[in-house]
């Protein structure tokens, strides 16, 4: 009998205590999650703000950081952060509109803690009044996502940027890339991009656009790639055989504007009605466009030049000068004898002289003769290291089926 009845109670036994086996590690599974969660602290500026209240303000018209801090710390403090601070931060500097925080204790005093003022979108100082006052600089972290984007041009790579909602900056990069490869004034109706990019953001905020990854231009029938590779850890844009995409000479010196005019033989003067050579091309721009060096070379001239206007004139080599005229103004320190590098802003768009309106006349001299600057062909810089073929092949192989992918 007794035998009958424990053949009974064993198996509801081993029943119950696999039961509270499952419910044992149940709770421990829970009870480790939440562990887990409280190891992580809530970390803002870099802070941890578990245990800490922050609240959140802007710097208002005529604001002073005195006037900030005055509620919230003694005046012998703010006066010890105006006279010895200044190296770190000068607080005279604080700017309309910029973010501030105020960090306190979680307790009825409310006590000040922290003041934090961000002084551009990833920068900020951090006063620090727990203790005796100490003031540091510190940076977001910014996050980069890998995206991607495409367009059709209608009538300009700006404008196919704005009827894609794409970031402007996005299109600035993508000039820059292809400054010596594509003219993007000669752009046709019809010309696409796929591009492969990084996305810049602080705080879940997109803030802007890291490198351009990968990217392919289609203009006039030719695709134009670029990718980005870094040798000996500095990176440089190469196309799809590795040769490098920067050249002795950019394609064209201002940005988004119209070739209003071109090179000819024969061309009736818009000011003096006569036909005369125009031995230049005339980019139509807004008054005050950047105009920028073609290369590296030597400001020759910096002055008033006739019907030119205000003019500059740049050698770059033995072989190469170029023309710069109509100009409003000249940039900070351009003179003759100046040596200027490649994209740097030498003046802006004007109308001065024998103008109609604002335009740059820009022209081209090879051994001192003028040339048309839309045919002038520019040697490249240095291609891809051999030793580094490899691996270029390889990432110009993986990009290009994810830049076909791009719908």
């Amino acid at each position: 009998m007794k035998k009958s009845w424990l053949r009974l109670i064993f198996p509801i036994i081993i029943l119950l205590v696999i039961l509270f086996g499952l419910i044992i590690s149940k709770t421990t599974s829970i009870d480790s999650k939440e562990e887990v969660a409280e190891e992580l602290p809530r970390l803002v500026y870099h802070l941890n703000l578990d245990s800490l209240d922050i609240v959140y303000g802007e710097v208002k018209k005529n604001q002073n950081l005195s006037e900030i801090l005055s509620p919230l710390v003694s005046m012998q403090t703010i006066d010890l952060i105006s006279r010895t601070t200044r190296q770190i931060f000068d607080v005279r500097k604080i700017r309309l509109g910029n973010r501030f925080a105020v960090v306190t204790a979680r307790d009825s005093l409310k006590t000040t803690l922290y003041f934090i003022y961000e002084i551009t979108t990833t920068d900020f100082v951090v006063y620090d009044f727990r203790d005796s006052l100490r003031v540091y600089r510190d940076e977001k972290v910014v996050t980069k996502t890998i995206k991607t984007a495409s367009g059709t041009i209608s009538s300009s790579l700006w404008n196919a940027f704005v009827e894609n909602d794409l970031d402007i900056n996005l299109a600035l990069k993508m000039s820059d890339v292809y400054a010596w490869t594509i003219d993007f004034y000669g752009l046709q109706k019809g010309d696409e991009f796929n591009v492969i990019y990084e996305e810049l953001t602080i705080d879940t905020v997109p803030v802007g656009v890291g490198n351009i990854l990968a990217s392919r231009f289609k203009s006039s029938g030719r695709n134009f790639y670029a990718f980005y590779f870094e040798q000996d850890s500095v990176g440089t844009y190469f196309d799809e055989f590795g040769e490098n995409l920067q050249r002795a000479f950019l394609k064209a010196p201002l940005r988004f504007s119209r070739i209003s005019s071109r090179f000819t033989n024969s061309r009736k003067h818009p000011v003096l009605k006569i036909y005369r050579p125009h031995h230049g091309v005339d980019y139509a721009a807004p008054r005050g466009t950047p105009v920028v060096a073609l290369g590296d070379g030597k400001v020759l001239e910096a002055r008033w030049n006739g019907g030119f206007g205000r003019y500059i004139k740049i050698r770059h080599n033995s072989v190469y000068s170029t023309g710069y005229g109509h100009l409003s103004g000249y940039a900070k320190g351009i003179a003759a004898g100046k040596y200027v590098k490649q994209g740097d802003i030498i003046g802006y768009v004007g109308s001065s002289g024998l103008s109609t309106g604002p335009h740059l006349d820009f022209r081209v001299f090879k051994n001192n003769a003028p040339v048309d600057p839309l045919k002038m062909e520019s040697p490249p810089a240095e291609p891809v290291d051999t030793v580094n073929i490899k691996a270029y092949t390889a990432l110009v192989e993986s990009m290009m089926v994810k830049l076909d992918s791009i719908k």
